[in-house]
């Protein structure tokens, strides 16, 4: 009796470990599950690419091909407004207006140096790989036209115009900014005595489509800063947007399963659809270099230090944890597409406050491209050498602000940055014309320094919350009182 009572329990006590190691694989499998899918799709995606590339496909085959990854980009564009809105107006009015204010001047102060330290970066970098070769001006194409582009003042101006939409409705599909039109000026000719018509050019402010999502997030932020100074009479509309943030992330729940898909079919697309690789490779292939070597030495030293510093915690663990984030961001070349993606991740997966990520990411999605001021730095420069000019100190530094400032008022789309460039080299008299050369290789250079601005929001997140811990703390207290 007692021996079978023994072997029960021996039975009984070996039985839980074996589940339990087993648990644990699936455990780990499940939990990474969607990681490793996305890595195969990424990898099924490049070798579709270059291996159709020989066969050379018709233009009708490489929409067919593209066109899950298109399906995709239109799944996460439609989530990205009432997302922002949701979160943000929830967020916000979870919190006291006071630690909103502080939470917002951390948000500010953290993206802009991290954007002056990614465009002293590129300076660096490009000044000392030096990837510029006079010799690329051979194949140079003359731009004609007299018609005068934005400058940087322009664009910040531009920029405050659009945090200030005059029109919410209007700003879900179009945003303000300006443009030059040639005109002719009627001017009294004393000598002659007669009217002479004189050809000048006028700034007008126009709306192009894409959604102001910085106007979006502004109202939102003031909305729900205001909101959650009401009250109790409040509580309903608060837990209304609480609501639709919940119903959206259910919704991203199931798309970010359609993410191998996506991202294979959005790569294998890319990849057939560049006329010949090799050439540019082989032409602009220093540069390329320049800009991932920045871009990796700022996510792998730069970054993991900046989270040992304030965290003091193993950086890689947190950078680790936003692998499938990155990934969605490096084949959709926006920071607002992965948005969706991104949230899930610091939530579910990171565990960052929830308060903190639907305040900082929205906001961070728009005004934060660490990647864009690095990339106009080095293509600054870049210019610079090709076109045999030599930049002292002083025109070095201007680089760094200009790049700073423009990358502030640049759009989260995919190649906003090369619009940014332009701006830059008429701020340092460098010629413009040889722009389209970065053409051919943006869509490449573009997915890496999107990586940049998505980990630099996750980043600034964690920061804002372990700075803000105290208030969070106090927060909790007055809610639990």
């Amino acid at each position: 009796m007692s021996s079978d009572n023994t072997d029960a329990k021996v039975e009984c006590t070996e039985q839980p470990g074996e589940n339990k190691e087993l648990t644990g694989t699936r455990k780990w499998i499940s939990e990474n599950l969607l990681l490793l899918l996305t890595l195969l799709g990424v990898a099924f995606g490049v070798a579709i690419g270059f291996g159709l590339r020989p066969q050379h496909p018709s233009k009708s085959s490489i929409i067919l091909l593209s066109y899950p990854g298109e399906l995709f980009m239109r799944i996460l564009k439609l989530i990205i407004l009432p997302l922002i809105i949701s979160s943000l107006i929830a967020g916000s009015a979870s919190l006291n207006a006071r630690l909103n204010g502080r939470i917002a001047l951390r948000t500010i102060v953290y993206f802009l140096v991290t954007s002056v330290i990614n465009a002293a970066l590129g300076v660096i970098l490009a000044t000392a790989m030096h990837p510029g070769d006079p010799g690329l001006k051979v194949s140079r194409v003359e731009v004609g036209g007299e018609k005068r582009s934005a400058s940087v003042l322009d664009s910040l101006l531009d920029l405050g115009r659009n945090i200030v939409a005059d029109n919410i409705f209007q700003a879900t599909f179009q945003q303000a900014h300006t443009d030059y039109i040639n005109t002719s000026v009627r001017v009294f000719n004393e000598d002659t005595g007669l009217f002479d018509l004189i050809d000048t050019t006028e700034p007008v402010i126009k709306y192009r489509s894409g959604t102001n999502t910085l106007g979006i997030v502004v109202f939102c932020l003031a909305f729900g800063t205001i909101l959650g100074t009401l009250g109790q009479k409040a509580k309903v509309v608060i837990e209304f947007f609480s609501v639709i943030f919940d119903v959206v992330m259910k919704m991203v729940t199931g798309v970010i399963w359609l993410t191998p898909i996506g991202i294979s079919s959005v790569i294998a697309g890319k990849i057939l659809s560049v006329n010949n690789i090799a050439l540019v490779i082989s032409q602009l292939g220093w540069f390329i270099a320049t800009v991932i070597v920045g871009v990796f030495i700022y996510q792998l030293i730069i970054m993991q230090l900046i989270y040992c510093i304030f965290l003091r915690k193993n950086p890689f663990k947190f950078y680790l944890g936003l692998v499938q984030g990155t990934l969605t961001a490096f084949a959709t070349a926006s920071t607002a597409a992965a948005l969706p993606v991104t949230f899930t991740l610091m939530e579910d997966k990171l565990k960052i406050d929830s308060r903190i990520t639907r305040f900082v990411l929205p906001i961070g999605c728009n005004i934060n491209m660490d990647g864009t001021a690095l990339f106009v730095a080095v293509a600054s420069v870049f210019f610079a050498q090709m076109n045999s000019i030599s930049l002292g100190a002083g025109e070095l530094i201007t680089v760094c602000f200009t790049s700073t400032a423009a990358s502030f008022s640049s759009a989260s789309v995919p190649s906003a940055a090369l619009v940014l460039l332009l701006m830059v080299l008429t701020a340092i008299d460098i010629p413009d014309q040889d722009v389209f050369l970065l053409f051919a290789v943006d869509w490449l250079v573009d997915r890496f320094r999107t990586t940049n601005n998505m980990l630099g929001d996750c980043y600034a997140a964690a920061v804002v919350e372990k700075l803000s811990k105290k208030e969070l703390m106090a927060c909790d207290a007055i809610l639990f009182q």
